[in-house]
Formats: C-alpha cells, structure tokens, sequence
C-alpha cells in the first residue's frame, strides 16, 4: 500500500466552499482503480491549511491510474482553483517495525 499525503493551502476565506467542493470530488478518487480510502483533515494551527491523505493499492494507481484519467481531469476542475500555493505531492510506504 501507497499513502499519498498532501500538504493543501486553501485561498483565505474559501475554505467553506472548498470543503463542501472536496465532499463532492471525494466520488471521483473513490471510484478510480486502486483506491482504498481518503481523509481530508483540517490544522488546528493554520486557516486554510489541510492535509489530505490517499492510500493506494499501488504508486502507478495513483500517478498513472489516477493523474492519467479523465476523472483526474474533472477533479483538477472541481478543486485546483482553490490552492494557493499550488501543493506538492509525496508518496510514503510504511515502514515494517
């Protein structure tokens, strides 16, 4: 399993709107190939500030199965107008203790 972690900064004063935007976007990552679950969680510290987590069954179902579809295409559309800046992406396996 893959875990996707996004560091998101939402433009101020949008992050109502954007978290019922995200409510409806979820469908689109939820239905994709690979996809095992999500959450958003909001920073206590930091208006705006959100972290989302995506686990994958595998890193080609997120950057090729995913970033590669035209459901990526819709979800860009529903949400990437409200980032600011831009975030970065990064990938993570767990480590065996």
């Amino acid at each position: 399993m893959i875990m996707e972690a996004v560091m998101l900064q939402v433009k101020q004063g949008l992050e109502e709107e954007y978290e019922k935007a995200f409510c409806q976007a979820s469908e689109i990552i939820s239905s994709m190939k690979g996809y095992i679950s999500h959450e958003l969680q909001r920073c206590t510290e930091v208006k705006g500030r959100y972290l989302l987590l995506v686990n994958w069954e595998t890193l080609e179902d997120h950057t090729i199965g995913f970033r590669q579809s035209a459901e990526y295409q819709e979800w860009k559309k529903q949400l990437h107008h409200f980032y600011d800046p831009f975030p970065t992406v990064e990938h993570f396996e767990k480590v065996p203790l």
